[in-house]
């Protein structure tokens, strides 16, 4: 049954999640099993994309190409992941979690093994379209499951404590990506991804319990699921924080795709070693996730947000300013984009969980839906970068500094209106509560 009111729904589920209501609330309890499942599913892509973004240059001469073809390996996989979370969420939500996870892993390893012998790039490039499909299984599940077990204050939380766990992954992936590189050549970066799923496949079967216990048989059906995205499309809390979390994706992805271009060709620096200057900025997200963790239940949801989406724009600001100053540094283009990592994890933990929180029995389609439009923008965005290469440092900077001053003009419009609207409904409860 549809709501007549979606902004309503809006308004009761997030209310709650003011620091007046969480009061220093401990991170709920979790099972160690689960944790680690969480941060595998999530890890998964940056697992794919951070691994080997050291080897974007050098494919450039082992298929002698040009950069704006070798990055339509990264453009396959954000569209493939994009278009594959629309189904994927549907069949979580009418099948279940494990068995979507599972057939995921299963896609996801096999399709490394064909990247790894790839013997052209249009054959690579198909590999990572299909690694994406298996990426998004696992993705999706993922966020579905910290909806099926947790409500929204709760569950920003957890995503916290997994995404801490798993900032490890872009941290040590680039640099084992890098030496991996210099000691065995490209290929070895998808053998290790090959290894990698098989792992997570194993944990899988053996750990991860059915968490949707509402399991909807008709949510793959054409008109329901239609009306269910509908549904969810016309929330105005799930756009306001989608966006959020879109524009902060947006610039990360930046950087993925344009870093090592720029660090490696434009700023000088050997490719066995591009891998510590990307482990250096994603630091700034661990911070960033453990910073999340204390300020929720100190803040609330939106109050973490906001300081989030200021930090961004600062950053963001700083790095285009540096860049049309004519300073082209190592220093200038890394120290913001620290800065813009702290930012992206308290954005996208509150994101993520804000979205789905409206949608208890659709969770499944309303993280493919989010999904789908960070991966389309991601696409975009991955295009543009190579596009817009020009040998310096320029094009990148100035992208991620107009979408962190994106993010910031979207919180201080959308996201507030949610927050007024979740104040409202929650005033109008106590009230009708105090009638009573």
């Amino acid at each position: 049954m549809t709501n007549p009111n979606p902004q309503a729904a809006e308004s009761v589920l997030v209310a709650g999640t003011a620091p007046a209501d969480t009061e220093r609330a401990a991170t709920p309890a979790i099972a160690p099993s689960l944790l680690f499942l969480l941060v595998a599913f999530i890890g998964m892509q940056p697992f794919s994309t951070d691994m080997y973004l050291a080897t974007l240059p050098a494919l450039t001469d082992a298929f002698a190409t040009t950069p704006a073809a070798v990055q339509m390996t990264l453009t396959a996989f954000m569209a493939g992941f994009a278009g594959a979370q629309l189904i994927a969420g549907p069949l979580s939500d009418r099948f279940g979690r494990r068995p979507m996870a599972l057939w995921g892993l299963v896609l996801y390893t096999s399709a490394s093994l064909a990247g790894a012998l790839a013997p052209t790039l249009a054959v690579l490039v198909f590999a990572r379209l299909i690694q994406a499909f298996g990426v998004c299984c696992t993705v999706v599940c993922s966020r579905a499951i910290v909806r099926d077990r947790y409500e929204v204050p709760a569950g920003a939380q957890v995503m916290a404590r997994a995404m801490t766990w798993m900032s490890l992954v872009p941290i040590v992936g680039p640099i084992c990506g890098a030496i991996l590189l210099a000691a065995l050549g490209w290929r070895s970066n998808f053998v290790v991804m090959v290894i990698g799923g098989a792992i997570v496949l194993a944990a899988t079967w053996r750990w991860l319990p059915e968490t949707n216990t509402a399991r909807d048989p008709h949510a793959t059906d054409l008109r329901p699921l239609v009306a269910n995205y509908l549904r969810i499309g016309s929330n105005g809390q799930f756009w306001s924080f989608t966006l959020m979390a879109t524009l902060s994706y947006g610039a990360l992805f930046s950087f993925i795709s344009g870093s090592s271009f720029v660090v490696i060709r434009v700023l000088g620096i050997p490719s066995q070693y591009f891998g510590f200057t990307f482990a250096f900025i994603v630091c700034g997200y661990l911070v960033g996730t453990w910073i999340t963790r204390w300020m929720l239940p100190i803040l609330g949801l939106y109050g973490t947000l906001y300081r989030g989406a200021a930090l961004s724009c600062a950053s963001g600001a700083i790095m285009a300013g540096f860049a049309l100053a004519g300073v082209h540094t190592l220093a200038t283009l890394l120290l913001p984009m620290v800065g813009v990592m702290v930012a992206h994890a308290i954005l996208q933990s509150c994101a993520q969980v804000g979205a789905v929180g409206p949608f208890p029995r659709n969770a499944g389609a309303a993280v493919a839906l989010f999904g789908f439009v960070l991966s389309v923008a991601a696409a975009l965005i991955g295009t543009w970068i190579g596009a817009s290469h020009d040998g310096t440092v320029v094009p990148l900077t100035l992208t991620i500094g107009a979408i962190t001053l994106g993010a910031a003009l979207v919180a201080a419009t959308l996201v507030r209106r949610s927050e007024l609207l979740a104040d409202a409904a929650a005033a109008g409860a106590g009230q009708a509560a105090g009638r009573r």
